[in-house]
C-alpha cells in the first residue's frame, strides 16, 4: 500500500509506503516513491496520518461478561476509533491470576481485530510462577488497598508484587485508592432517581479526591522502595499527577476525566458511576491543563462497559464504569480541531509515550520499520458521537451528542481493519488481525 500526500503529526506532507506489515518508507510527496503494479494507494491530501492508539486500560469482560463486551465486539469498536493496540485488564470471570486464567483469555484474544496485551491479576490466590511463565504484558491493574472488591490487595501483598515484577523488569498498573478516606456519609439517606443529579453526584462524594492523593503517594512509596516500574492508572486528580510529575513513575488520565466532570451529574445519572468518580470542574479543567503541558504521561480509556440494564440500577447497586475505547482519538483530535491541544501532544499520549513506557519497540511512530498501525483522519469533518453509531456490545455512550474527529481509515501492522467512507459514511471490516504484542 501507499498513503500519498499525508500531513504527519509534527506537519510534514510526506508518502508512505507500507510492505509486509511495517513502514518500509517514509518520503516527500512527489520524491520518488511511484505505486507499483497492484498496489493500492490511498490519496490522503489533506488529511492527518498518525500512529495507530494503544490504549494501555481495558476491560473487554471475556471471560464471564460476554454480554457486556467480546473480544469481537471490543477490538472492533477500538479498530473504528483508530485504536490498534489494547491491553486488557485481569478482574474477568476467573481473574487473570495463573497460567491457566492467562491460557483462556489468550484464546478468546485470538478473535481480536487489533494487537493486544494481557495484564496479569494480583490477589491472594495468584500464582506468579505460572503467570510470569505466559506472555504477560504487565501486572495490573493491581487495585491497591481493597477499594474495587475482590481485586483488591493490602499493601503488604502490593509491596510482594512489586517485588516480584521488579525482578522480572515487569511494568506494574496500579488503581490508587484509598477505602480507609471514603465518606460514608455521601451514601446515606435518599439518594433519588436513578437518572437525578444526587444520585450521580454522591458517588463522587463518596469516594474523595483526598482517597486518590493519599493511595497515590503510598504507591509511589512502595514502587520506590521495590525499584519497580509503576504505572498509575486514571489519575483523576490534579494531585495525584503532580505526585508523579516528581518521580520515576509514570500515569494515565481518562477521556472521562478529562471531558466530563461532576457537573455533569445530572445528564448522566447512575451511567457516570465510575472508579475514580467525576471530580469537580476545577480539577477537571486542571487536569487538562497538565494534560496540554506535558505533566500527563498517557490517555488511557480504562474502557469498562456494562450494560443499559445494569447502569439503570440504583446507586449502590449500578457497576462502576463507562465505556471508552472508540471515542479516545476522537475526542482528543476534537480538541486539536479547536485549538485546546496541539495534534503533537495528542500523538505522543496516545501512541510515542505508551510505547517507550511499556517497551512497544515497534510502535507508535511513522518511521522506516516500525509496525504499519495507522490511522487517517480529516480534521475538518467532525461528527457527533451517537451511541447507535458505535460498535461496543453495551450499547451507549456517556459522550452523546459531543462532536469527535473519527477515522476514516485504521490499519492494523499494514491490514486495513476499519474503513469508512467519508462521504456515504459507510464503514467496513477488515479481518481480525491483532496478535499479542509480547509474543516474538
Amino acid at each position: 500500500m501507499l498513503i500519498t500526500g499525508a500531513e504527519l503529526a509534527d506537519g510534514r506532507v510526506r508518502d508512505v509506503r507500507i510492505r509486509d506489515g511495517t513502514i518500509d518508507a517514509v518520503e516527500p510527496t512527489n520524491a520518488g516513491l511511484d505505486p507499483k503494479g497492484g498496489e493500492r494507494v490511498v490519496d490522503a491530501r489533506g488529511r492527518h496520518l498518525l500512529p495507530g492508539a494503544i490504549d494501555v486500560h481495558v476491560h473487554f469482560r471475556e471471560p464471564g461478561g460476554s454480554h457486556k463486551e467480546t473480544w469481537t465486539s471490543g477490538s472492533k469498536s477500538a479498530a473504528a476509533g483508530g485504536v490498534t493496540t489494547v491491553v486488557d485488564q485481569p478482574n474477568t470471570s476467573p481473574p487473570t491470576v495463573d497460567g491457566d486464567a492467562f491460557d483462556e483469555k489468550a484464546a478468546l484474544a485470538a478473535a481480536s481485530y487489533v494487537d493486544y496485551g494481557i495484564n496479569g491479576g494480583v490477589t491472594a490466590e495468584w500464582d506468579p510462577e505460572t503467570l510470569f511463565d505466559r506472555p504477560l504484558f504487565a501486572l495490573g491493574e493491581v487495585f491497591l488497598a481493597d477499594s474495587t472488591g475482590d481485586m483488591g490487595i493490602a499493601l503488604e501483598l502490593f509491596e510482594e508484587a512489586l517485588a516480584e515484577a521488579a525482578a522480572r523488569d515487569v511494568p506494574v498498573t496500579v488503581h490508587a485508592e484509598d477505602e480507609t478516606l471514603f465518606d460514608e456519609t455521601a451514601l446515606d439517606g435518599d439518594l433519588g432517581g436513578v437518572g437525578t443529579a444526587a444520585t450521580a453526584d454522591a458517588w463522587s462524594a463518596y469516594r474523595t479526591a483526598e482517597a486518590e492523593i493519599a493511595a497515590v503517594e503510598r504507591a509511589l512509596e512502595a514502587g520506590a522502595a521495590s525499584e519497580a516500574r509503576v504505572h498509575v492508572a486514571h489519575t483523576s486528580t490534579p494531585e495525584g499527577i503532580d505526585a508523579v510529575a516528581d518521580t520515576d513513575a509514570t500515569c494515565e488520565v481518562t477521556p472521562h476525566h478529562l471531558f466530563l466532570s461532576r457537573e455533569n451529574a445530572g445528564r448522566l445519572g447512575t451511567f457516570g458511576r465510575m472508579n475514580p468518580p467525576l471530580r469537580s470542574e476545577e480539577r477537571r479543567a486542571a487536569v487538562f491543563e497538565r494534560l496540554r503541558d506535558g505533566d500527563v504521561d498517557v490517555v488511557a480509556t480504562d474502557h469498562a462497559p456494562h450494560t443499559v440494564d445494569e447502569k439503570r440500577r440504583g446507586l449502590r447497586e449500578a457497576p462502576s464504569g463507562v465505556p471508552g475505547v472508540e471515542t479516545l482519538y476522537p475526542l482528543l483530535l476534537e480538541s486539536v480541531r479547536t485549538g485546546e491541544l496541539s495534534i503533537e501532544r495528542v500523538r505522543d499520549v496516545v501512541a510515542a509515550n505508551p510505547a517507550s513506557i511499556f517497551g512497544l519497540d515497534d510502535k507508535g511512530r511513522i518511521e522506516p520499520g516500525a509496525d504499519a498501525d495507522l490511522v487517517l483522519v480529516d480534521l475538518t469533518n467532525p461528527r457527533e458521537i451517537e451511541a447507535g453509531a458505535l460498535h461496543s456490545a453495551c450499547g451507549w455512550t456517556p459522550f452523546e451528542g459531543v462532536q469527535g474527529v473519527f477515522p476514516e481509515l485504521t490499519l492494523v501492522r499494514g491490514e486495513v481493519v476499519y474503513e469508512r467512507d467519508p462521504v456515504t459514511g459507510a464503514e467496513s471490516f477488515g479481518e481480525p488481525a491483532g496478535r499479542n504484542v509480547r509474543e516474538s
